[in-house]
């Protein structure tokens, strides 16, 4: 029994030292993911239109 408590406190101390973001942080993070990943994709369908064109004009 005094193992489980042990690890019960030490487990709560461990997450007191946990630093959770703010919601302005978490707004931030989210919009730079959203703006990375339109790039991403927006490259990604123009390497597709560039390709498609090179490999219709061979056919």
């Amino acid at each position: 029994m005094k193992k489980i408590i042990s690890f019960y406190r030490s487990a709560k101390e461990e997450y007191d030292k946990v630093i959770f973001p703010t919601k302005e942080q978490m707004r931030s993070a989210a919009i730079s993911v959203l703006i990375v990943v339109t790039v991403i994709a927006l490259f990604l369908a123009l390497v597709d239109i560039i390709l498609g064109a090179i490999v219709s004009s061979i056919l």
